[in-house]
């Protein structure tokens, strides 16, 4: 039986964009924040999961083997994983699972991205990645494809842009709380309708900004978790799920792959009813309506429903039933693509202990949850974290 693991530290940098430091740098530093956190130094540490995104990205051979020094893996057994979005997530299943084994008894995980070196936009890169016989001669980049999505998601429940405007204002926020964050501010549904359309029914305000950052967590196993710390916050359940990559052949109206992975992280979790049990959420939102949809594949809103339940406040931080991205999300924090989802294991980690400061959620929470999406939109991961 795998052993309890626990979440016993964590660190980011701003999300910003960087024209001096390096990703080497920008690992480097998230680590020695999440280490300081719990009075650790490297030499406390038994493996570390590094979370980046393909060389071409940085624009530089054997990334993982460059960053490795800079994660703190330096003769240390090391793991390098990338799963698009979801990696931010998936990184700490990872290091869940090194720890859980029994193998190791602690696990530095940290992500990083530094998308403005990717020349001359991170969207080059992409555009590369499609099937090069269906997909590659439509041109596609990742905004267009997104707009045919939130379209299809639009018209199947009726669902209009002013619905989905009120994401990129609750988000932003949010994230006037936030130390790190790139994009906070005061805006409307109006400001976010009138900014520039980018592809239809994309609109400028509704996409996550180019950033540079890096966030990374301490694991630790159960004895040891309890011998470093009086509030260890427990990795309850974890799932992940990927479909078919060719996104033609998908109803977008629905995100199947993220139910799946939300089913097998409740089911190790031993939640039986997720709009309930589940008191906060951070559910991965590149896209304003990309909250929306993954709110329902992760059964904390109906299909369809979730415009109405951020329209009546439930989502709401201070107020609401299920506060969803408390710390503004990738909409008013930013989103260094791999480094975007273990935020928002970070932002659970600091709610569940009560240290989150302003952005802190009411009402002591019991348990979050956090996921992330990623690839050619068919990957789903979700961790459960809880104090109990």
């Amino acid at each position: 039986m795998a052993r309890r693991v626990a979440v016993i530290g964590a660190g980011m940098t701003r999300f910003v964009r960087r024209a001096k430091e390096t990703s080497r740098e920008l690992a480097f530093g998230a680590s020695r924040m999440a280490l300081d956190s719990c009075g650790l130094s490297l030499n406390d540490i038994d493996c570390v999961v590094h979370g980046t995104a393909p060389d071409a990205f940085d624009g530089f051979h054997m990334k993982g083997e460059y960053l490795s020094d800079g994660s703190g893996a330096f003769r240390k057994p090391y793991l390098r994983c990338y799963v698009g979005g979801g990696t931010g997530v998936f990184a700490p299943i990872q290091g869940w699972m090194h720890v859980a084994s029994g193998l190791f008894d602690t696990c530095l995980v940290v992500c990083e991205e530094k998308m403005s070196s990717c020349q001359p936009h991170p969207q080059g890169a992409f555009n590369s990645i499609f099937d090069h016989t269906t997909e590659r001669p439509l041109g596609p980049n990742l905004l267009w494809i997104f707009a045919l999505e939130m379209n299809r998601y639009m018209n199947a429940y009726g669902i209009s842009q002013r619905d989905i405007a009120g994401v990129s204002v609750k988000n932003k926020k949010n994230a006037l709380d936030h130390p790190a964050a790139q994009v906070a501010k005061e805006t409307t549904v109006e400001e976010v309708l009138a900014s520039e359309v980018l592809a239809w029914p994309v609109h400028r305000l509704m996409v996550s900004p180019v950033s540079d950052g890096a966030a990374a967590v301490i694991l630790a196993g159960e004895e040891k978790a309890r011998r470093l710390t009086d509030r260890p916050v427990w990795i309850q359940g974890v799932g992940w799920d990927l479909d078919t990559s060719y996104w033609t052949n998908r109803d977008l109206a629905y995100p199947q792959y993220v139910e799946n992975a939300a089913r097998r992280a409740y089911r190790m979790a031993g939640v039986r009813e997720p709009r309930k049990e589940i008191h906060l959420a951070e559910p991965y939102d590149p896209f304003a309506y990309k909250e929306l949809h993954h709110l329902e594949g992760l059964l904390l809103s109906e299909k369809g429903k979730a415009p109405e339940d951020l329209a009546r406040g439930r989502f709401d931080r201070e107020k609401g039933e299920l506060p969803t991205c408390p710390s503004g999300g990738l909409m008013g924090v930013g989103n260094p693509i791999a480094a975007a989802g273990l935020m928002k294991i970070c932002e659970l980690f600091w709610q569940l202990r009560g240290e989150a400061g302003k952005r802190q959620v009411p009402g002591k929470p019991e348990r979050g949850l956090a996921q992330a999406w990623g690839d050619l939109m068919q990957v789903g991961t979700v961790v459960v974290m809880g104090i109990k």
